[in-house]
């Protein structure tokens, strides 16, 4: 099974892309639905993603970053090399994706994707506001793209 998960805030221009990549991949996995793949808008829920992960095989999360790179620039991340445990705290608020990830792995074992890719696409506005900039939303575009092509591979596998 192939999960992926959108992540970040809608009300934060940039932030929104991996959830908006992801309600994207919604319309077309309902339009072209498979037992083996399944898509999740969380947004700022870390604790969701760890649970919605549960059970795959594959998991590809996507999110915006905010690295001083150039705007738009898109990363393509081993997932271990992002997961971080959390600072122990009664504070859920704080639990963010890479924290699932490693909070998951040591969670649910062998129940936890063991394959996990993050993509991140550098944010140019994180201010309040609704809209993708254009560059970023040219990277989104890419990533959706890249996305259908690896959804059509597990299809056939």
């Amino acid at each position: 099974m192939l999960t992926i998960i959108g992540c970040g805030n809608l009300n934060r221009n940039d932030d929104a892309v991996g959830v908006i990549i992801a309600q994207r991949l919604q319309q077309y996995v309902a339009q072209n639905p498979h037992p083996n793949i399944r898509v999740f808008d969380c947004g700022t829920a870390g604790m969701e993603v760890m649970f919605q992960a549960r059970g795959s095989e594959k998991l590809i999360i996507l999110d915006a970053s905010c690295t001083g790179s150039e705007a738009g620039a898109i990363f393509r991340v081993p997932g271990n090399e992002l997961e971080a445990l959390p600072e122990p705290s009664y504070n859920l608020h704080d639990f963010r994706w890479d924290h699932a990830l490693a909070a998951g792995r040591k969670i649910f074992l062998d129940d936890f994707p063991q394959e996990v890719t993050v993509y991140l696409i550098e944010a140019k506005n994180l201010d309040f506001g609704l809209e993708l900039s254009p560059i970023v939303q040219r990277s989104a575009d890419l990533v959706f793209a890249e996305l259908i092509i690896i959804i059509q591979q597990n299809v056939m596998a």
